[in-house]
């Protein structure tokens, strides 16, 4: 549920080291700062260095739906600099977010001359499918409160206070449905005595 890729943040990383005149840049955000916005263009890649985000996207009827938690090492706005079109989705800091802003020519400079960096974003982008499909799997062969539980566990985890909000938003149901499905799992006992549900009370309906 937390999307995270060391291994791409490593390269970066000491690629920046070593080309200290690149143009990449440390930024910090704070939380529920929203850095990328849907239907907006935007000349900066970013990879997260540090802290945890969500993306999602913003329908019609003013509901929204997370597809990711982001952490550590992933990529945001690469398709919409691959494909020069505006963003698909919002990206909005959980927690303090510290980002390397890589401009985009930038970006296109190291997939063209850079065959590390290249084969990297490609498996970032393999990843991404591959997950994308395992979630539609999930969401039809598990319940509710297993999908819950599992975001319980992570909020737990990351040391994070996700809002009831967001978890519906990320399991695609209500908030009445988000209701429901917690005051089931509190009526099995099923909540771990460990789980940080300070911000988790169930609404009368």
């Amino acid at each position: 549920m937390l999307r995270t890729n060391l291994q791409f943040l490593s390269f970066i990383e000491n690629f920046c080291r070593e080309n200290t005149d690149s143009k990449i840049l440390l930024k910090t955000f704070k939380p529920r700062h929203r850095f990328v916005r849907q239907g907006e263009t935007i000349t900066n890649i970013y990879m997260i260095k540090d802290g945890i985000t969500k993306c999602f996207i913003s329908e019609e009827n003013g509901k929204d739906f997370i597809m990711e938690f982001l952490g550590k090492g992933e990529v945001i706005g690469e398709l919409e600099a691959l494909k020069k079109m505006e963003c698909l989705c919002n990206v909005e800091a959980i927690s303090e977010v510290t980002v390397y802003a890589i401009p985009d020519y930038v970006f296109s400079e190291l997939i063209a001359k850079n065959t590390v960096f290249t084969n990297f974003l490609l498996q970032e982008l393999s990843t991404r499918i591959i997950h994308t499909s395992a979630r539609a799997s999930f969401q039809q062969l598990y319940t509710l409160e297993y999908g819950l539980s599992k975001l319980l566990t992570l909020q737990d985890e990351a040391q994070i206070m996700i809002s009831k909000e967001d978890m519906a938003a990320y399991l695609g149901i209500s908030l009445r449905s988000f209701n429901r499905t917690l005051r089931s799992l509190m009526d099995k006992n099923t909540l771990s005595a460990n789980h940080n549900n300070t911000n988790l009370h169930v609404v009368n309906e």
